[in-house]
């Protein structure tokens, strides 16, 4: 929000020249921090690709099985999970801050691939990308409190509580976590690890530079055979 349109517009062109694509390829939404996961079909295709009010509204998740559609996620702290099934030909992509990991958004992605695609746990395999790490996460009780009462437990989730009640999340493991409660392997994750607060140079970061910074795309798609 609040950049210029014709920046993004350009960034975008360049992206798909670099990688080989339609610049329509691109389908992106209109993120609320929430768990609503939006079915794209050929139609949906583009949705966001140039103009962010064609975006698709109120989701924050994408699955799909069509062909030459990059789902792409933007974020700037928050966590980009990208979901691949080899087998079925299916993939999607959540954007989840703290708010989306406790509504396990996540999990209701793989939700959907099972329950609308056929997926199977063990087929799926998942990267979870840059976000702000655990190094840097710092949150109040009030969330602290929602977590715990999500995950039944802080181990692992939440570290370095203060007197105040103030702690840091792992979004990373929490997000995990989630996987595998849905039957993916421990194998089947992969974690980027990187701080994009730490890593402020190479990755926005709104709690390091400010809300009007820019966002940076994680984005997936099937090539046709």
């Amino acid at each position: 929000m609040g950049d210029n349109p014709e920046m993004v517009l350009k960034n975008r062109l360049h992206l798909s020249w670099v990688l080989g694509i339609s610049p329509g390829s691109f389908t992106t939404v209109q993120q609320v921090h929430d768990h609503n996961v939006k079915i794209i079909t050929e139609e949906l295709k583009g949705s966001g690709a140039v103009n962010y009010d064609t975006a698709i509204s109120e989701t924050d998740a994408m699955v799909t099985g069509v062909p030459d559609v990059c789902l792409m996620v933007l974020q700037a702290d928050c966590v980009p999970v990208l979901l691949f099934d080899p087998q079925k030909r299916v993939i999607g992509a959540a954007h989840t801050g703290w708010k989306g990991t406790i509504r396990l958004v996540t999990q209701k992605v793989v939700s959907e691939m099972q329950e609308k695609f056929g997926c199977l746990s063990q087929d799926i395999v998942v990267g979870i990308g840059p976000s702000i790490g655990p190094c840097c996460f710092e949150i109040g009780p009030e969330v602290i409190a929602q977590a715990k009462s999500i995950f039944r437990e802080k181990r692992g989730f939440i570290s370095k509580e203060t007197p105040d009640g103030k702690g840091y999340f792992n979004l990373w493991e929490a997000n995990k976590m989630q996987l595998t409660q849905m039957g993916i392997p421990v194998g089947n994750i992969e974690v980027a690890g990187v701080c994009t607060y730490c890593s402020h140079h190479l990755f926005f970061s709104a709690r390091r530079q400010g809300r009007k910074t820019g966002r940076f795309g994680a984005g997936i798609m099937l090539k046709n055979l």
